[in-house]
């Protein structure tokens, strides 16, 4: 089955991420596979960095590795076949090269139920599923 399972997580809205983190569980346990945690950090805006703090990006990621760590850490797998990375930049960008850099053959999206905004605006998860080389699963709540 699945070796290597991709799971994008939002931390700021995990009712949404918990379901694909327990479909990506069973899916690695399974098949003796991993599960990795992405979170994507969004680039803040150069006209707002004379505004924070000189250590703000730092900051922001060791919080988020924290928070993302601590949602890892619930995973029900062996520490050592779960993993956990805070990339910054586009979701869907982001997610799609870090599912080509570690050779994930599954990648599990948590979604909300569609909505008209969505259905004219798109998401991040109808573009991971579109671009990915791999195959995508896409859970609702």
């Amino acid at each position: 089955m699945f070796k290597s399972i991709l799971v994008p997580v939002d931390i700021a809205e995990t009712e949404t991420s918990q379901p694909a983190i327990v479909r990506a569980t069973e899916l690695a346990a399974a098949s003796e596979g991993t599960v990795r945690l992405i979170y994507v950090r969004s680039i803040l805006p150069v006209t707002y960095m004379e505004f924070v703090p000189p250590a703000f990006d730092e900051d922001q990621q060791r919080e988020c590795e924290e928070k993302l760590a601590s949602i890892a850490a619930t995973v029900k797998l062996p520490s050592d076949r779960v993993s956990a990375v805070v990339r910054m930049g586009s979701v869907y960008n982001e997610v799609l090269e870090e599912a080509t850099k570690t050779a994930a053959d599954l990648i599990v999206v948590g979604s909300h139920r569609p909505t008209m905004a969505t259905y004219l605006l798109g998401s991040n998860a109808a573009t991971i599923v579109r671009h990915a080389k791999s195959s995508v699963l896409v859970v609702r709540e």
